[in-house]
């Protein structure tokens, strides 16, 4: 896992993947960014599969994605996504408190509280519109690691705003992820004790709150409520042993790239699961710069887990990021077909064959993995270099006009498009492809005009 950080940018419309948050340009924001990790975005799956099965949602199409942000935070803002600051994933004590917050924004889904925000994101002056935001939607940056930077161009009262909920609303949620968890026989105590991890918040300034307690109303009745709603449901059970690995396993990785190494080898040696362990170890030793005692420790990992892609995965990135290109081909292969579905897999292939020299087989293995995942930027970034190695220039400057759009970088974007579109054979779908980017470009640059 690595993260890939964008600065303040000034004046670009910029969007969180799947956010239907299109600000004016005049907005200045401080950036963010998405944590993209096939191992954590599969463990998220793990936890809430069935969570959304009780839900009526599909596990194969609804995501949890990570939100580089050591806040505690969750939100919803379209069908198919629900963002969990990392901060809060590392924060909950239980398997059953993250599920119930996955639960909580489920709901919020299949209550049909998206719809109101639509409308009034469509109806909002400072919005450039819902169809811009469609045509850029998904700014995630990051591939096979965990790395994404993605410029969220909102002022702050906006962004809460969009984001905020009723509290008639935040009841009805709490109501419904209950029978949520109670058909996916899991603990509903898990709502309580989530409620009571933020029961402190409301007692500090709006400045020093976190911000799910500025954007789902918190109140002491609230919590009254949700403890008449468990208790209405019956008792908890008991953990499910599945759960409890991929919390730790999650939190194991998580924290392994956002705290100190330091800390991460000390905590390492109180973790539960072996292979967790061994995991948490070597990203600590990695991150120390001592490739041999992470490679040792993540190689007893696999060991233990001979068919874990994940863990195939993460051995790549730290050969590739010791520019040990050959083992790493070698490693990321063994993860692709071990996970050969896996987009963030793939990608971290495609990079890899790139590096090595292989760039007719890096354009066919990152062409796999855009088909299943479009919204990888850092893929585009690695797709338009490939392309320009294979002699390509026309598809490489349309990859890079893409993932400029997805940035919400419509001017830069638009340049790119241009280029593309006098290169590609007229009519053909990339030429079409490379319009659509010209077309968006150019209504961005009306609107600039008429501010």
């Amino acid at each position: 896992m690595t993260f890939e950080r964008f600065s303040r940018l000034a004046s670009i419309p910029a969007l969180v993947f799947g956010l239907f948050l299109c600000v004016a340009t005049s907005v200045h924001a401080a950036s963010i960014s998405l944590l993209r990790d096939a191992d954590i975005e599969h463990g998220l799956t793990q936890l809430a599969a069935p969570i959304f099965r009780s839900a009526g949602l599909n596990p194969n199409r609804v995501r949890v994605l990570v939100v580089n942000q050591s806040s505690l935070n969750a939100f919803v803002v379209d069908h198919q996504t629900v963002f969990i600051n990392y901060g809060l994933i590392l924060k909950v004590t239980s398997p059953e408190m993250l599920q119930a917050v996955i639960a909580h924004e489920a709901a919020h889904i299949t209550n049909g509280h998206l719809a109101r925000r639509t409308q009034n994101l469509r109806s909002a002056n400072s919005a450039a519109g819902l169809g811009a935001a469609l045509a850029i939607l998904a700014a995630a940056a990051g591939a096979g690691e965990a790395a994404a930077g993605v410029a969220v161009g909102a002022q702050n009262s906006a962004l809460r705003g969009f984001l905020s909920h009723t509290r008639a609303e935040e009841s009805s949620a709490d109501r419904t992820a209950i029978s949520f968890l109670k058909q996916a026989e899991i603990s509903t105590q898990g709502m309580v004790d989530v409620h009571k991890l933020f029961a402190g918040q409301e007692l500090l300034s709006s400045a020093n709150q976190d911000p799910y307690t500025r954007s789902h109303p918190l109140t002491r009745d609230r919590i009254r409520a949700a403890e008449a709603f468990v208790a209405a449901q019956g008792g908890a059970t008991s953990s499910s042993a599945n759960a409890n690995y991929w919390l730790a396993r999650v939190q194991g990785k998580l924290s392994g790239f956002t705290r100190a190494p330091k800390w991460t080898l000390r905590r390492a040696k109180a973790e539960t699961y072996a292979d967790v362990r061994l995991m948490r170890q070597a990203i600590g030793h990695h991150r120390n710069n001592n490739t041999k005692k992470a490679l040792r420790a993540l190689d007893s990992a696999i060991a233990l887990r001979p068919k874990d892609g994940f863990y195939h995965e993460l051995r790549g990135q730290i050969l590739i990021e010791n520019r040990r290109w050959n083992e790493a081909l070698t490693t990321y292969r063994r993860a692709a077909s071990l996970q050969p579905k896996d987009p963030l897999v793939l990608a971290s292939l495609g990079r890899a064959q790139l590096a090595a020299g292989q760039s007719k087989a890096a354009l066919k293995t990152m062409e796999r993995a855009r088909a299943l995942d479009f919204r990888n930027n850092t893929l585009l970034r690695d797709m338009a270099q490939a392309y320009a190695k294979t002699g390509q220039n026309g598809m490489a400057a349309l990859v890079t006009a893409e993932r400029y759009a997805l940035r919400g970088r419509l001017d830069d974007a638009g340049i790119h498009a241009k280029r593309a579109s006098g290169l590609l054979p007229r009519g053909s779908a990339s030429w079409r492809r490379a319009q659509d980017v010209v077309i968006a470009a150019e209504q961005h640059e009306k609107r600039k005009k008429r501010k």
